[in-house]
């Protein structure tokens, strides 16, 4: 849309001393009155004016070698901290380069600004050099975006931006500057925040609705606790915690909850899903009540939605209205977010009757001890299972652990125990492959002190491996376990179970990976035995900057459990 904020400028005007600026010089001046300390980007020749005064402010610009990288980065850096990401790339090629990154934050709720040039407002329309319609091609994937026609509503924009992207269920948006619109000169506007528009507080849910949810927690035999990625985006493990604990509640979690409850604590029965437990999986089908929080219920999590939790009832707390009902039907719907809803839950009596929740809880406990992994046919070469096993007792489970997508994924998600919120950094949504080693760039700069590891396939890594540059020029202690099956992995894998074995298309040829990082700049070692994987994991930990590993895993070894497609959660496939 065209920003149009009149009625803010009249109110800022009124309210404060005006500052006159170019609006390159309002952007960074609005990016640093919004808390942000770090920009991914990469210039071109619409965005010079924004980059010819960016050194003029306290903002830390990181030169990616490709703008999708630099929206990843950005959604790296949100993930890890909850704050808002920013990036910038200039018209045309660099901004639909962005699209992908701003689809996948879009997706996975992911709060980010990213900030494009644009031809002149002269040239608008004009088949111009670079010139594409931006926000036309980006009005799908993101909350919101403003194509800034006026020097003088940059400010506004700038603060409405930034509110939005954070505001309700978060999620990207976009600010596209016409080139004379950086260079013009105008009133600097600092407007409060309260005067924008999608500002409103947390809700804590209808407290008729959260009454009822407390009653069928406290009536229900086998009650179940479904934590999503929106517990995440709440910040409310310590509440989701002590409502387990006060009334005694299992949980469960979708892939991108994972970390919302602590993996290691009694109650957590694990993962759920396309390739989750299956004594979690089962848990669902025989529980008598579901409480779903901050989760779409999507088909990964579900699997098929008509069969999913067919005795149970669904309380479904999530702060988007559109998600509730949309792929299961709610008996329980509470808009709201789910901190704020777990709040007012604890503040309702909770206590269930104690010995039929203790035989539930018992009779969890014996169907995960029961359950042993399939036993795996070892060709001689590294299981990736066990380089994710080892890295989990090598960094004793503290590590950030950012994915790409595919099989590795999956085992990084079953094989290491995630306690912490924010520790498992994935593409959940969108499934984009290319997104874990710029994502665990953006999580590694944001913080700093943390370990973070990139888990990645070597299909994801080619997507983006120029960013090995990055790391190195930034001197970025991103540690990257790269687990080399010589195939697109997932691909292959549905091809052996559901395709007659047809290898179509994805065995991969890829480079020496070792020579290409160090021809980077970032050191690398090859592991190929199983007595090589600890050492090689306290080699890379104790490289001064990024380093390396390339695992050569078996070829052929597949994810299990796993659910077929169309199959419902008990028809499990142990392997």
């Amino acid at each position: 849309m065209v920003a149009t904020t009149e009625s803010a400028v009249a109110k800022a005007t009124a309210r404060s001393e005006l500052e006159i600026l170019s609006g390159g010089q309002m952007v960074c001046k609005a990016l640093v009155r919004e808390g942000v300390e770090v920009v991914f980007g990469y210039p071109g020749g619409q965005v010079i004016p924004l980059y010819h005064v960016l050194p003029e402010f306290p903002l830390r610009h990181v030169l990616v070698r490709h703008e999708q990288a630099a929206a990843h980065a950005a959604d790296g850096y949100a993930r890890a901290t909850g704050r808002v990401g920013v990036c910038i790339a200039t018209s045309g090629p660099g901004a639909t380069n962005l699209v992908t990154g701003l689809a996948t934050a879009y997706l996975d709720s992911t709060p980010m600004v990213a900030i494009t040039g644009q031809v002149p407002t002269s040239l608008l329309g004009r088949n111009s050099f670079q010139e594409v319609d931006t926000c036309g091609i980006t009005r799908p994937v993101t909350k919101a975006n403003f194509l800034v026609a006026d020097v003088r509503e940059v400010a506004t924009v700038m603060r409405e931006a930034f509110r939005l992207a954070q505001s309700g269920r978060p999620g990207p948006v976009l600010v596209d500057l016409p080139r004379d619109v950086q260079v013009a000169r105008g009133p600097f506007y600092h407007v409060p925040a309260g005067d924008m528009r999608g500002c409103r507080s947390n809700l804590v849910g209808n407290p008729r609705q959260v009454q009822q949810a407390a009653a069928l927690l406290r009536t229900a035999k086998r009650p179940l606790l479904l934590a999503g990625h929106g517990a995440q985006l709440a910040g409310a493990h310590e509440e989701l915690r002590r409502l387990a604990e006060t009334a005694n509640v299992p949980v469960v979690s979708s892939l991108m909850g994972l970390g919302s409850f602590p993996g290691s604590h009694p109650l957590y029965f694990g993962l759920v899903g396309m390739h989750g437990r299956a004594y979690a999986n089962r848990a669902l089908c025989e529980c008598d009540l579901v409480v779903a929080l901050g989760t779409r219920l999507g088909d990964r999590t579900t699997a098929k939605a008509s069969t999913f939790a067919r005795q149970a009832k669904l309380v479904h707390v999530d702060v988007d209205p559109a998600e509730i009902g949309k792929n299961v039907p709610a008996d329980v719907p509470i808009v709201g977010d789910v901190r704020g809803v777990l709040r007012a839950l604890l503040g309702e009596d909770l206590r269930g009757e104690g010995e039929e929740r203790r035989a539930w809880l018992a009779q969890l406990a014996a169907w995960r001890k029961e359950a042993q992994p399939a036993p795996r046919q070892r060709r001689g070469r590294v299981s990736p299972q066990d380089v994710i096993a080892a890295l989990h007792r090598h960094t004793a489970g503290q590590a950030t652990i950012v994915t790409d997508v595919g099989q590795h994924q999956l085992w990084a998600a079953q094989h290491y125990t995630y306690d912490r919120p924010r520790s498992y950094i994935s593409s959940g949504g969108l499934g984009t492959m290319g997104f874990g080693l710029p994502a665990a760039m953006g999580a590694k700069i944001a913080c700093p002190e943390a370990d973070v590891w990139a888990v990645c396939g070597d299909g994801g890594l080619q997507m983006n491996i120029q960013e090995l540059a990055t790391l190195a020029q930034e001197g970025t202690a991103v540690r990257i376990a790269l687990l080399n099956n010589g195939y697109l992995g997932m691909v292959r894998q549905w091809q052996e179970l559901f395709y007659e074995k047809r290898y179509s298309s994805t065995p991969l040829l890829g480079p020496d990976f070792v020579r290409v990082a160090e021809a980077y700049g970032v050191p690398a070692r090859r592991v190929e035995r199983d007595e090589e994987v600890a050492p090689a994991l306290a080699w890379a930990s104790a490289v001064d900057g990024p380093a390396l590993l390339e695992f050569v895993v078996e070829r052929e070894e597949n994810v299990f459990p796993m659910v077929p497609p169309g199959g419902s959660l008990h028809e499990v496939m142990e392997g």
